[in-house]
Protein backbone atom coordinates (compact mmCIF):
# COMPACT_ATOMS: atom_id res chain seq x y z
CA UNK A 1 0.00 0.00 0.00
CA UNK A 2 2.87 2.14 0.77
CA UNK A 3 4.57 1.53 -3.06
CA UNK A 4 1.38 2.70 -4.55
CA UNK A 5 0.76 6.00 -2.25
CA UNK A 6 4.18 6.98 -3.06
CA UNK A 7 3.46 6.11 -6.91
CA UNK A 8 0.13 8.62 -6.89
CA UNK A 9 2.65 11.24 -4.95
CA UNK A 10 5.05 11.28 -7.36
CA UNK A 11 2.36 11.19 -10.31
CA UNK A 12 0.72 14.43 -8.64
CA UNK A 13 4.27 15.94 -8.34
CA UNK A 14 4.88 15.34 -11.84
CA UNK A 15 1.75 16.95 -13.06
CA UNK A 16 2.39 19.65 -10.89
CA UNK A 17 5.98 20.60 -12.34
CA UNK A 18 4.65 19.45 -15.78
CA UNK A 19 1.48 19.99 -16.43
CA UNK A 20 -0.21 19.24 -19.23
CA UNK A 21 -2.79 21.27 -21.68
CA UNK A 22 -1.38 24.22 -19.55
CA UNK A 23 -1.80 27.56 -21.57
CA UNK A 24 -4.68 29.95 -23.14
CA UNK A 25 -6.21 27.51 -25.73
CA UNK A 26 -6.74 29.21 -28.99
CA UNK A 27 -9.38 28.65 -30.33
CA UNK A 28 -11.56 28.12 -27.61
CA UNK A 29 -15.60 28.53 -27.43
CA UNK A 30 -15.89 27.88 -23.75
CA UNK A 31 -14.13 29.08 -20.74
CA UNK A 32 -14.57 29.80 -16.78
CA UNK A 33 -12.51 31.07 -13.98
CA UNK A 34 -12.41 29.74 -10.43
CA UNK A 35 -10.59 30.67 -7.43
CA UNK A 36 -10.32 28.42 -4.18
CA UNK A 37 -10.08 31.55 -1.39
CA UNK A 38 -8.62 29.37 0.81
CA UNK A 39 -5.34 28.55 0.08
CA UNK A 40 -5.25 31.19 -2.81
CA UNK A 41 -5.32 28.72 -5.88
CA UNK A 42 -6.74 30.17 -9.24
CA UNK A 43 -7.62 28.63 -12.39
CA UNK A 44 -9.14 29.16 -15.67
CA UNK A 45 -10.32 26.33 -17.99
CA UNK A 46 -10.37 26.49 -21.90
CA UNK A 47 -12.36 24.20 -24.00
CA UNK A 48 -13.10 23.56 -27.56
CA UNK A 49 -16.45 21.77 -28.24
CA UNK A 50 -17.60 20.39 -31.84
CA UNK A 51 -21.08 18.81 -32.06
CA UNK A 52 -21.39 17.56 -28.07
CA UNK A 53 -17.48 16.76 -28.18
CA UNK A 54 -14.97 18.28 -26.13
CA UNK A 55 -12.28 18.41 -28.81
CA UNK A 56 -9.40 20.20 -27.02
CA UNK A 57 -9.11 21.42 -23.55
CA UNK A 58 -6.67 23.36 -21.75
CA UNK A 59 -5.90 24.99 -18.55
CA UNK A 60 -4.08 28.09 -16.83
CA UNK A 61 -3.51 28.92 -13.12
CA UNK A 62 -1.46 28.57 -10.25
CA UNK A 63 -1.81 27.09 -6.97
CA UNK A 64 -0.92 23.94 -4.75
CA UNK A 65 0.34 20.84 -6.44
CA UNK A 66 -3.05 19.09 -5.62
CA UNK A 67 -4.82 21.37 -7.65
CA UNK A 68 -2.73 21.93 -10.46
CA UNK A 69 -2.15 18.30 -11.10
CA UNK A 70 -6.08 17.85 -10.65
CA UNK A 71 -6.70 20.42 -13.61
CA UNK A 72 -3.54 18.65 -15.79
CA UNK A 73 -5.02 15.44 -15.39
CA UNK A 74 -8.33 16.70 -16.02
CA UNK A 75 -7.97 18.17 -19.44
CA UNK A 76 -5.96 14.84 -20.58
CA UNK A 77 -9.19 12.73 -19.46
CA UNK A 78 -11.92 15.32 -21.56
CA UNK A 79 -9.89 15.88 -24.62
CA UNK A 80 -12.61 13.28 -27.55
CA UNK A 81 -15.18 12.91 -24.77
CA UNK A 82 -19.11 13.91 -25.42
CA UNK A 83 -19.79 16.72 -23.33
CA UNK A 84 -22.23 14.57 -21.12
CA UNK A 85 -19.79 11.96 -20.20
CA UNK A 86 -17.16 14.50 -19.38
CA UNK A 87 -20.38 15.96 -16.83
CA UNK A 88 -20.67 12.37 -15.78
CA UNK A 89 -16.65 12.02 -14.84
CA UNK A 90 -16.83 15.28 -12.69
CA UNK A 91 -19.60 14.31 -10.85
CA UNK A 92 -17.97 10.68 -10.59
CA UNK A 93 -14.30 12.78 -9.13
CA UNK A 94 -16.53 14.86 -6.69
CA UNK A 95 -17.84 11.64 -5.32
CA UNK A 96 -14.71 9.80 -5.23
CA UNK A 97 -12.90 12.53 -3.24
CA UNK A 98 -15.83 12.69 -1.02
CA UNK A 99 -15.16 9.33 -0.10
CA UNK A 100 -18.46 7.70 -1.78
CA UNK A 101 -16.82 6.96 -5.79
CA UNK A 102 -14.96 3.50 -6.68
CA UNK A 103 -11.63 5.03 -7.76
CA UNK A 104 -11.06 2.89 -10.14
CA UNK A 105 -13.41 3.67 -12.23
CA UNK A 106 -12.05 7.07 -12.58
CA UNK A 107 -8.53 5.60 -14.91
CA UNK A 108 -5.23 8.33 -13.69
CA UNK A 109 -7.44 10.02 -12.30
CA UNK A 110 -7.53 7.62 -9.30
CA UNK A 111 -4.22 9.12 -8.32
CA UNK A 112 -5.98 12.16 -6.52
CA UNK A 113 -8.17 9.55 -4.18
CA UNK A 114 -5.77 9.96 -1.14
CA UNK A 115 -7.16 13.73 -1.65
CA UNK A 116 -10.10 12.63 0.47
CA UNK A 117 -8.29 11.59 3.47
CA UNK A 118 -7.56 15.48 4.12
CA UNK A 119 -10.71 17.74 3.92
CA UNK A 120 -8.98 20.65 3.60
CA UNK A 121 -7.78 19.25 0.30
CA UNK A 122 -10.75 18.67 -1.06
CA UNK A 123 -11.28 21.89 -2.09
CA UNK A 124 -8.00 22.42 -3.69
CA UNK A 125 -8.45 18.90 -6.17
CA UNK A 126 -11.99 20.14 -6.77
CA UNK A 127 -11.15 23.31 -7.87
CA UNK A 128 -10.55 22.68 -11.55
CA UNK A 129 -13.69 20.81 -12.00
CA UNK A 130 -16.06 23.06 -10.49
CA UNK A 131 -14.37 25.38 -13.23
CA UNK A 132 -14.95 22.93 -15.91
CA UNK A 133 -18.51 22.60 -15.20
CA UNK A 134 -19.12 26.71 -15.41
CA UNK A 135 -17.39 26.40 -18.92
CA UNK A 136 -19.54 23.80 -20.09
CA UNK A 137 -22.62 26.19 -19.05
CA UNK A 138 -21.19 28.87 -20.20
CA UNK A 139 -21.47 30.53 -17.25
CA UNK A 140 -19.41 34.17 -16.82
CA UNK A 141 -19.56 34.09 -13.56
CA UNK A 142 -15.98 32.99 -11.73
CA UNK A 143 -16.76 30.40 -9.55
CA UNK A 144 -15.65 29.43 -6.28
CA UNK A 145 -14.92 27.07 -3.98
CA UNK A 146 -16.21 28.76 -0.80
Amino acid sequence: MEDLRNLYQEVIFDHNRQPRNFGKLEGSNREAKGYNPLCGDEVSVYLKIDNGVIVDAAFEGSGCAISMASASLMTEALKGIPVAAAQQLSENFHDMVAGSGNPQELGKLEVLSGVREFPVRVKCATLPWHTLNAALKSSKEPVTTE
